[in-house]
């Protein structure tokens, strides 16, 4: 077991597009959380746009500014803020400003293996269908 894992800044810094380093996961020890390091440039975003999660995850923003929709609510973080997305809670994120923004990712608990970390359910597409986040009101998270 390594106890001690660092993210390489390096390798970040490397690359202009988005890339996530697994920092825990079922691969590496891990039995009841992950933990990812993602950088997300300017105008990237969520691969799987509006989405829930099965478990509870966390985001916590370590440089730039994450652009957010939760349960149809837009939100701003910035660095040091925790983002927390309750399992079930529809949300999506993107970077909406200059410079990359670097997050950690927490899941808890890892789901069961034959179940996806992710559900794009149709009733959550139809539900947010055409919807513009700038109408969605602007409230920062604190």
């Amino acid at each position: 077991m390594e106890f001690l894992r660092k993210v390489d800044f390096d390798h970040l810094a490397a690359t202009s597009e988005r890339v996530s380093q697994t920092l825990i996961g079922p691969d590496s020890g891990a039995s009841n959380c992950s933990v990812n390091c993602i950088k997300t440039p300017p105008g990237d975003g969520s691969p799987a746009g509006l989405h829930k999660h099965m478990v509870d995850q966390l985001f916590y923003i370590l440089s730039g500014t994450m652009s957010l929709e939760i349960e149809g609510k837009r939100y701003e973080a910035g660095p040091g803020t925790l983002v927390v997305f309750p399992a079930g809670t529809p949300h999506r994120n993107w970077n909406g400003g200059r410079e990359a923004t670097v997050h950690l990712a927490i899941n808890s608990p890892l789901p069961d293996p034959p179940y996806p970390l992710r559900s794009r359910s149709t009733e959550l597409r139809s539900e947010f269908a055409g919807r513009d986040p700038r109408e969605l009101g602007r409230r920062p998270v604190r």
